[in-house]
C-alpha cells in the first residue's frame, strides 16, 4: 500500500478563540475535549478531522458542515482526492499520539508534528469501502444513543409529571391533584404533597448501601480478571454499565467481602464528582468513589433513580454553580426524599420498566456493535481484509 506523510493529504488550520462571539447560535464549537457549545459564526465548512493541539490527545474528531475549533484543537482541509475523510478519522484513531507529545508539561502537538507522521493507506476507492463500513457501524449506534435519550426523556417526563406535579392517576384513573385529591402541607419540603406521602432518609428507603472498595494495587494479580470493576467513568459513559474499562480477577474480588454488587443495582458516584448515576447491568465491584443502592424492592428502582438525580440537580451546590466533591457514605444515607405510596411506585415501575428495558438493550448492541468495530478497523488498516470490488 502507498506510503504518504499526513502533512500531504491535509492543510492544517489553528483554531481561534471565540469569547467575542455569541454564545448561542448554529455553528458547533470544539476544543479538545469535544463539543464546547455553539456559536454564530464559523471557521470552516466541510468535512474536517480535528486534532487536539493540547490537552486530550487522543480524543481525535471529525465533523462536517460549519463549525468553528478553538485554540486547544487544531482543524483540517482534507484533499479528498486522496483520501476519504472519514477513512482517515478512523485510521489516525488507531495511532498512539502520546508518544509523539512535545509538551513538557500539558501534553502537546506541534503541526510539524502530525505533518509528519507517516501513513500506509490504501487506494482511495478501498478507502471509501471501508469507509462506508465503518459509517454504517457509527451511524446505528448513533440511533440507538437518540432512541435512548427519548426514552430517558419519556419516563423522566412522566416522573415529573406523577411525582413533581402530582398528576398520578388516582383510583378513577384522573389525573390525582386536578381531580382535587387530598393534599397536606409538609413543613420539612415547604409544600403541599398528597396525603399519605412521606419525606425519609435514602437508608430507610433502601437499607442495603454498599460502599466500593479497590482491592490492593500492590498485587497485580488483582486485576485484568473477568469480573468488572465500576469506576466514574463507566458511569459517565452510559445508564446501564455494560462493560468496564478495568476489571478484577476472582482473587482480587476475594479481597473485596460483601462488596458485590448484583445486577439491577443503582451506581451513584459520592466522591470526585458526585451525582452521576447509573444502573449495574451484571454483578460487578466498584471503586470507593462510587456508593451502590441493591434495592430490597423494585417498584423503588427508578423512582429512585430520578429522585437522586433530582436531587443532586438541584443540590445547595448546584444552585450556587459548584459541584458537590465528595460525599461520605453516611451523607449520602441521610438524603431526604419524597415517598410515595407503594400502590403508586408499583404502577410507576410497570409503566416505565419497559423503557429501561428497551434503553438497555439498546446500549448492549451498540456495545456489540462497538466492538465489531473496534476489532475490524486494525484489520481493515492493515490490510487483513480484503474488500471485494462491487
Amino acid at each position: 500500500m502507498p506510503k504518504v506523510r499526513l502533512g500531504e493529504v491535509l492543510k492544517i488550520g489553528n483554531g481561534r478563540n471565540y469569547s467575542t462571539l455569541t454564545k448561542a447560535g448554529k455553528y458547533p464549537v470544539y476544543g479538545s475535549g469535544g463539543l464546547m457549545g455553539y456559536t454564530d459564526d464559523f471557521l470552516y465548512d466541510g468535512e474536517s478531522v480535528l486534532l487536539p493541539r493540547k490537552g486530550t490527545l487522543d480524543n481525535i474528531q471529525y465533523t462536517t458542515g460549519k463549525f468553528w475549533t478553538v485554540d486547544t484543537i487544531y482543524y483540517s482541509k482534507i484533499d479528498d482526492g486522496r483520501v476519504d475523510p472519514y477513512f482517515l478519522f478512523n485510521y489516525l484513531k488507531q495511532l498512539d499520539l502520546k508518544n509523539l507529545n512535545t509538551g513538557t508539561g500539558v501534553p502537546s502537538m506541534t503541526q510539524k508534528s502530525y505533518e509528519d507522521i507517516p501513513l500506509t493507506i490504501p487506494d482511495l476507492s478501498t478507502q471509501k469501502s471501508i469507509a462506508s463500513i465503518l459509517r454504517s457501524l457509527d451511524h446505528k449506534i448513533e440511533i440507538n444513543n437518540k432512541i435512548n435519550t427519548e426514552l430517558e426523556a419519556l419516563a423522566r417526563d412522566l416522573y415529573n409529571y406523577w411525582f413533581v406535579q402530582f398528576e398520578f392517576p388516582d383510583d378513577n384513573q384522573r389525573p390525582y391533584k386536578t381531580a382535587g385529591g387530598a393534599m397536606v402541607y409538609n413543613e420539612e419540603l415547604k409544600r403541599e404533597i398528597p396525603a399519605g406521602w412521606t419525606v425519609k432518609s435514602l437508608v430507610d428507603i433502601e437499607s442495603n448501601i454498599v460502599t466500593g472498595k479497590t482491592p490492593s494495587t500492590a498485587d497485580s494479580n488483582n486485576f485484568g480478571g473477568n469480573i468488572p470493576f465500576v469506576t466514574i467513568d463507566d458511569i459517565r459513559s452510559k445508564l446501564f454499565v455494560t462493560a468496564t474499562t478495568r476489571t478484577i480477577t476472582a482473587q482480587g474480588a476475594g479481597t473485596l467481602p460483601k462488596k458485590n454488587i448484583p445486577a439491577g443495582s443503582i451506581f451513584v458516584s459520592c466522591i470526585g464528582t458526585a451525582g452521576l448515576i447509573g444502573f449495574a447491568s451484571v454483578e460487578s465491584y466498584t471503586n470507593q468513589q462510587i456508593n451502590s443502592i441493591i434495592p430490597e424492592y423494585a417498584r423503588n428502582r427508578y423512582y429512585l433513580y430520578f429522585a437522586l438525580v433530582s436531587y443532586f440537580k438541584f443540590s445547595a451546590g448546584a444552585k450556587t454553580g459548584n459541584t458537590i466533591p465528595n460525599m461520605s457514605k453516611s451523607d449520602f444515607e441521610r438524603i431526604r426524599l419524597l415517598v410515595p405510596d407503594n400502590a403508586t411506585l408499583e404502577t410507576f415501575n410497570n409503566v416505565v420498566e419497559p423503557f429501561f428495558n428497551q434503553i438497555h438493550s439498546y446500549i448492549q448492541e451498540a456495545g456489540r456493535l462497538t466492538d465489531m468495530r473496534d476489532f475490524l478497523l486494525p484489520m481493515f488498516m492493515n490490510g487483513q481484509i480484503e474488500l471485494l470490488a462491487n
